[in-house]
């Protein structure tokens, strides 16, 4: 009898096991796919394509906000500070900005009422704490897609001065677990010149930075860079699920398209995000479908 018992409590306790890692396996798979799945169920979207999802910029303003709320766009992106002078408070600015005419607290009440994402990019630390308090606040419950973005390390060509990974890290463990971390390098371009991509020793810190966290995380890469670093991006979002990338170029950037449709083919199309003017992303997306 008390070998039947034994026998019992061990099945009992593999399938416990077998199913804890089943259902942290799936957690993991609907993180790292929530923000897709999150405009594809609100008819926002026809298909569970990264490529068709569309970007506002520097939404810093009443007025951008506006512009931004009333038309097609699925992600807002706005940059923090802090107020220049009194009363000290996060706004909605960029770097040399001080001052603005919208405070934070007053972007996130306008913004819950729509079906919109928001990608807040911080340049600094100062900003953060408060900012991380305004958040849990007023978006308490789930709802839109929330991605916090920042250049956490040093990349190709960056001149810019990272925020220190720990201290960014510390600040925004507290938000829920579907919050997005976009975790990026500071990075450079300059045409007519060979400009290096993103090494070995730069995926292989930020994987080490990245491994442990609850969060799902997007690596925002620059386009230009990322035809000569197929072999490190690859292995990045090989390491988990959780992981995808986030595909941006600065204005004067030189690239192909043809580049980028090599990560779309290698990889499923819900784990790279294209943060491209509308021209470019129509061509991609017609690149794909006729190379189906």
């Amino acid at each position: 009898m008390r070998k039947k018992l034994l026998n019992f409590l061990s099945i009992s306790t593999l399938l416990i096991g077998c199913f804890t890692v089943y259902v942290v396996w799936s957690l993991r798979e609907r993180m790292s796919e929530r923000t897709l799945e999150y405009f594809f169920s609100r008819g926002r979207i026809e298909r569970r394509d990264t490529v068709e999802v569309s970007w506002s910029h520097a939404v810093n303003s009443r007025s951008r906000l506006t512009e931004a709320l009333t038309g097609p766009t699925h992600m807002l992106e706005a940059d923090i500070i802090m107020r220049g002078g009194d009363p000290r408070e996060p706004i909605m600015a960029h770097p040399p900005a001080t001052d603005s005419d919208i405070t934070l607290r007053e972007w996130l009440q306008a913004v819950k009422e729509h079906d919109i994402g928001i990608k807040l990019d911080f340049k600094s630390l100062e900003a953060l704490s408060p900012s991380m308090l305004l958040l849990q606040e007023v978006l308490s419950e789930p709802g839109c897609p929330v991605w916090i973005n920042a250049d956490i390390l040093p990349g190709p060509g960056g001149r810019a001065t990272p925020l220190q990974p720990q201290s960014f890290l510390s600040a925004v463990r507290t938000l829920p677990a579907h919050t997005v971390l976009s975790l990026g390098w500071t990075t450079g371009w300059t045409a007519g010149t060979e400009n290096p991509g993103y090494s070995w020793d730069m995926v292989h810190t930020m994987e080490e930075v990245c491994k442990n966290l609850k969060h799902p995380v997007t690596f925002p890469v620059r386009a230009a860079l990322m035809a000569q670093s197929a072999p490190q991006l690859t292995w990045l979002l090989q390491q988990t699920d959780r992981y995808s990338l986030t595909v941006w170029t600065g204005q004067d950037d030189e690239f192909t398209l043809q580049d980028l449709l090599l990560y779309r083919k290698q990889f499923d199309i819900s784990r790279i995000y294209f943060d491209l003017p509308d021209s470019q992303r129509t061509e991609l997306s017609q690149m794909g479908r006729d190379n189906n």
